[in-house]
């Protein structure tokens, strides 16, 4: 394990993100924890990481796979002070400080999946899940927890998941610290959620839309048993994907899982 808490503390003592950091070498899940720790009154920049994850979790309560000593399970507390329609804008921010720090290890490879995956070619190496507590239509408090793939081997994944994960071990070809690593993600969140807060959602939406896998590409959205085919043009203010379909029509998708598809000739009949 390389987690060395005093150095950590110490280097982000001054920053937003870290100051108030809680580590356990396990617990259940690093959300679940930070949504009780902002409950009870905990600070903006409150953050908690673990080593490793009982039940780990993305959207939709899917598992995450956290095994120890390999990758970084961590949660920030935030209490913006804004409407709770921008609850919807800040995984998107996350999403973007992570890519920016990840392409750093792979330069040029690593890109953004709608609505929160960070991807190398087709395999997921990031994961975002935000949650919020909305009080009178403002945001009480979110929390954005955020799961790396950094050192985990092909073993570390289970046999289901192979073709859909990798790491940054495995596409980089060297270990990576987990530690200098987690300091960069920290400081560009801060770089990013300032952003967010001082010059609202253009800036952030503009990175995301550069560093999108699928913009200008037919994908198929599922939610719910039911999908709904298009061409991916872009990102509304609430974050939502802004969809072509069939009969030149555009709709916004506020919710569901993005698979790119195979482009096909006038594939609306046009």
């Amino acid at each position: 394990m390389d987690w060395n808490i005093a150095r950590l503390q110490e280097t982000l003592g001054t920053g937003l993100f870290g100051g108030h950091l809680h580590f356990y070498p396990e617990i259940v899940s690093t959300n679940d924890e930070a949504i009780a720790l902002a409950m009870a009154g905990a600070p903006e920049g409150t953050a908690v990481l673990a080593d490793a994850q009982t039940a780990g979790r993305g959207r939709w309560r899917r598992s995450w796979i956290s095994p120890p000593g390999v990758n970084i399970y961590t949660t920030i507390v935030l209490r913006p002070e804004c409407e709770s329609s921008g609850a919807s804008q800040i995984p998107i921010m996350a999403g973007v400080a992570a890519a920016e720090v990840l392409d750093g290890v792979c330069p040029g490879r690593v890109k953004l999946k709608w609505p929160n995956d960070v991807i190398i070619g087709p395999k997921k190496v990031c994961g975002i899940l935000s949650q919020a507590k909305i009080t009178s239509k403002k945001i009480d408090f979110a929390v954005v927890g955020i799961g790396i793939n950094v050192n985990a081997g092909v073993h570390h994944f289970p046999k289901t998941i192979r073709e859909s994960a990798t790491s940054l071990l495995i596409e980089s070809g060297g270990e990576i610290s987990r530690h200098d690593l987690l300091i960069s993600l920290y400081e560009n969140l801060e770089k990013w959620y300032k952003q967010l807060l001082q010059k609202g959602f253009e800036p952030v939406r503009k990175k995301w839309l550069e560093s999108a896998a699928m913009m200008g590409r037919p994908i198929r959205i599922a939610f719910k048993g039911e999908s709904t085919e298009g061409i991916a043009k872009g990102l509304g203010d609430d974050g939502c994907l802004i969809l072509v379909v069939e009969g030149n029509e555009e709709i916004k998708v506020s919710a569901g899982d993005a698979t790119i598809m195979r482009w096909k000739e006038n594939a609306f009949g046009d």
